[in-house]
């Protein structure tokens, strides 16, 4: 089991520590100075590019962050660092872009985002960006096919479930992942309480942050419910 103490000492900051997209975007460098600036820890997404390097972005498709067509799969990691995300100076960052701005200085927390026919080596090339990189960082996903991927591939980095929903197929599926040695578990905070975070937590002594925190009323579910919050919206 990995000692995971960093991982619910600080509040982590949700795609970095953005102003929800008015001068400082979401997944940016400028958030993730920003967060390491207000001592948060990081939490941020990561496609592959179409030439397989990855990149930090959340959606698949470009539009809402950059206002262009088409979508992260299609793009070489050189043409989306051209692109601009709204209408900042910030550009697409390449993973290896993030890992040199923050250099450890505050936790990660990384969701690899799943993209049908797109994403059989995110895995494996995210693994290869953190080769080098000393500083704490966890590995997440909502995907149960990259999850398995994590447990076979990084042994010796901490891997998470992102998940959510309370109806009984969602907790049973929940529950399968317990089979591929997740050491944590990231959790709506809106479909807290729930029987599988209560589980991991009591019985398994299992670390679980929740996301996405914009309110006192979330704190507070946080607060009574699980160990940190992913935020955004407001500082801690």
């Amino acid at each position: 089991m990995h000692d995971l103490a960093w991982l619910t000492a600080r509040p982590i900051a949700h795609r970095g520590l953005h102003d929800m997209n008015s001068k400082r975007w979401e997944n940016s460098l400028s958030a993730f100075q920003a967060a390491v600036a207000g001592n948060y820890s990081i939490e941020c997404d990561v496609h592959l590019s179409s030439d397989g390097v990855p990149v930090v972005f959340h959606d698949h498709a470009l539009r809402r962050l950059t206002g262009r067509h088409g979508t992260v799969a299609d793009k070489t990691a050189q043409e989306l660092g051209a692109l601009r995300i709204g209408d900042t100076e910030d550009h697409v960052p390449t993973l290896h872009e993030m890992l040199a701005v923050v250099a450890g200085r505050v936790p990660l927390v990384i969701e690899l985002k799943a993209s049908d026919g797109h994403d059989d080596a995110l895995v494996v090339r995210v693994i290869e960006a953190l080769q080098s990189y000393s500083g704490p960082t966890a590995l997440m996903s909502f995907e149960h096919r990259l999850v398995r991927q994590l447990a076979e591939q990084a042994p010796g980095l901490p891997r998470g479930l992102t998940a959510e929903g309370l109806t009984r197929g969602a907790i049973e599926a929940h529950f399968s992942m317990l089979a591929h040695d997740i050491s944590f578990v990231s959790y709506a905070v809106n479909d807290l309480p729930s029987p599988f975070v209560s589980f991991v937590r009591d019985r398994l002594s299992m670390p679980v942050i929740t996301w996405t925190v914009r309110d006192r009323e979330a704190v507070d579910r946080t607060a009574a419910h699980a160990d940190q919050m992913t935020f955004e919206g407001f500082l801690p």
